[in-house]
């Protein structure tokens, strides 16, 4: 809320749009033709600092000092240090639940008991369900995400599309939640009420997560699974190398109830992974006891044991091989190549916004917008072109919360038409942007690459679509009141 918005009148918006065609020029080189799927190893974050220096370029050539560019870069990576450190966080956890069994559990009950045929329509909902309760779309993909996608995976699904299942639900529970950090910021950036504001956005969401669930219901029952018999070998290979009980899903219980209980995301995500830890020493020793590399347990053994489960790569063997991928984690280790990602994405954001790119690109598409349809969609263009730039969903939020709301009093039109377009477009999308910390985080903790899950992710990109069509046909937009100027 703090942010501020960096003007350059010596900049044109040609100038301003230079190092976005440079950088998306070379991401598209360097994704269709020089690395494939390999881009994100390292190639693309080079990109983005090459991204970083043309903006430099731009910015010494319009009067930018390299120390207000330099100090705004650290500006961003302060307001993102606790985004980092979740991360981290995520990657221990992941690690600690894998090797204790509390994600193979999650797996082998959701074998039990999901129907392939509705699975993946049960994916968002249970994500709905989850992220509304933790207001968090990362929590959500970090704990039930990641076992929802090991049971697709048994079961024969296509990743992407169980990814995009899993997104759909954790979003649309973000965007709607009260504890959700973007659904308290929108407001606040358009001036609306928080509770006004969660339900306006039902006259969008609704219809869009409906859109999403049909989708998802068709596509269940046209895809082909494994079957029962496959699903029975795979459930055998899990019950052989890990003990299943129903007692492990006390340690992500207890996660969800300190995150709805407003605990902070770092403080849960801390004490899920001692709990995912101490679970494995109690329930798993042999596992515990192979990855330590000592011969007999000890309190020595329990330790490193703990210890590689959250930072290191660890591995439980099964009589599956497709399982021994799934059963394989990085710990913090494995989440470095997303932080890296992140840190260079922050370090283009954060050049565009000092040499007043950001402002200018805003300002042009403000300029334009001269009905009420025009602003909607000026807004939307405004959410899509900072996700792309400034590769962080907050700034989404904050830059054209802060340049639209003007124009929206000076339209007659109640904040929160401002504040639902603000997460109709730019909450819900950052995840279809693979440079953007959102992107970038789940496709690191689901292990599907945006470009797998981007077209499945339908509540995401549907939604701009559902905000530009409800304000085409001027369907419940709210004008302003007496009450909404005071």
């Amino acid at each position: 809320m703090d942010e501020k918005i960096i003007e350059n009148k010596e900049l044109s918006i040609w100038e301003a749009l230079i190092p976005i065609v440079a950088l998306v020029g070379l991401l598209a080189y360097n994704v269709l033709v020089a690395y494939g799927d390999d881009a994100l190893s390292g190639s693309n974050q080079f990109v983005l600092l090459v991204g970083a220096a043309v903006a430099m370029v731009v910015g010494f050539l319009n009067k930018v000092s390299y120390t207000a560019m330099i100090d705004e870069v650290a500006n961003n990576f302060k307001s993102t240090t606790g985004a980092i450190l979740i991360l981290l966080f995520v990657g221990a956890l992941t690690g600690t639940w894998m090797m204790s069994g509390v994600i193979p559990s999650m797996i082998y009950y959701g074998l039990m008991l999901l129907n392939p045929k509705i699975f993946l329509a049960a994916c968002l909902v249970i994500c709905s369900i989850i992220s509304i309760a933790t207001g968090s779309s990362w929590t959500t993909s970090a704990t039930v995400g990641i076992a929802l996608i090991g049971i697709g995976k048994a079961i024969g699904l296509p990743l992407g599309m169980v990814a995009g299942a899993v997104l759909s639900g954790a979003y649309f529970g973000d965007k709607l939640s009260p504890l959700s950090d973007t659904t308290n910021l929108a407001p606040a950036m358009a001036g609306a009420e928080l509770f006004t504001h969660i339900r306006y956005m039902l006259y969008t969401t609704v219809p869009s997560i409906t859109i999403a669930l049909v989708i998802f219901i068709i596509l269940g029952f046209t895809q082909k699974t494994t079957g029962a018999a496959d699903t029975s070998e795979i459930m055998a290979a899990i019950d052989g190398a890990y003990h299943i009980t129903p007692l492990l899903f006390l340690v992500p219980a207890a996660v969800i109830a300190m995150v709805v209980m407003k605990t902070k995301p770092l403080i849960a995500l801390f004490v899920g992974t001692i709990l995912g830890g101490s679970a494995a020493i109690i329930f798993q020793p042999d596992i515990i006891l192979k990855i330590s590399g000592e011969a007999s347990m000890t309190f020595k053994a329990a330790y490193k044991g703990m210890m590689n489960a959250m930072t290191v790569d660890a591995a439980v063997e099964t009589s599956s091989a497709e399982l021994n991928d799934l059963f394989s984690t990085g710990g913090m280790s494995g989440m470095l190549g997303t932080i890296w990602l992140v840190i260079c994405a922050l370090v283009f954001g954060g050049v565009m916004d000092a040499i007043g790119a950001l402002q200018r690109i805003s300002s042009a598409l403000l300029s334009v917008a001269t009905s009420v349809l025009g602003l909607f969609a000026s807004t939307v263009a405004s959410c899509l072109a900072l996700n792309i730039t400034a590769s962080d969903q907050y700034l989404a939020i904050v830059v054209p919360g802060k340049m639209f709301a003007k124009a929206y009093e000076d339209k007659n039109l109640a904040p929160e038409n401002l504040s639902r377009t603000l997460e109709d477009s730019g909450t819900v999308t950052s995840v279809l942007v693979p440079w953007n910390t959102c992107g970038a985080y789940q496709s690191g903790v689901l292990g599907v690459g945006v470009a797998e899950y981007f077209i499945y992710a339908i509540f995401n990109w549907i939604s701009p679509f559902m905000t530009l069509l409800v304000a085409a046909f001027r369907i419940k937009i709210r004008q302003l009141t007496e009450k909404n100027v005071a």
